[in-house]
């Protein structure tokens, strides 16, 4: 079992930059360390994963040069640094963690989710 905590979450202005960071709970994994987002009557979308091992990383094609997917083996965080945000950016933001590098929005372990709103 593995629990993950989001935070960093908040409203902002178009064309500002916020990071997202993931406290997991436990202290070594092989999983992959994501993160999804679901803006409301949206579907689940992957946006991007981390190998916790390797820190090889992968990105949603609409995100790749704006979203940034960090991890920290140290306190067992995960961050997603996120640029020039769009109002299309608003939704709950979700870590994930699971065992392979799948992009399927109903696999593995999910935090609570971060609010990020974006509007002027």
């Amino acid at each position: 079992q593995v629990q993950l905590q989001e935070s960093g979450g908040r409203s902002v202005q178009p064309g500002e930059s916020l990071m997202l960071s993931c406290a997991a709970s436990q202290r070594s994994f092989n999983h992959y360390l994501g993160w999804f987002r679901q803006a409301p009557g949206k579907e689940r979308e992957f946006l991007a994963n981390i190998g916790w091992t390797n820190a090889s990383t992968s990105y949603a094609d609409f995100v790749k040069g704006r979203f940034t997917i960090l991890r920290n083996t140290d306190d067992r965080t995960v961050h997603l640094l996120m640029n020039d945000l769009k109002p299309e950016d608003t939704a709950l933001y979700f870590c994930n963690a699971r065992l392979t590098r799948s992009t399927d929005a109903r696999e593995g372990y999910w935090g609570q989710g971060t609010q990020v709103t974006v509007s002027s």
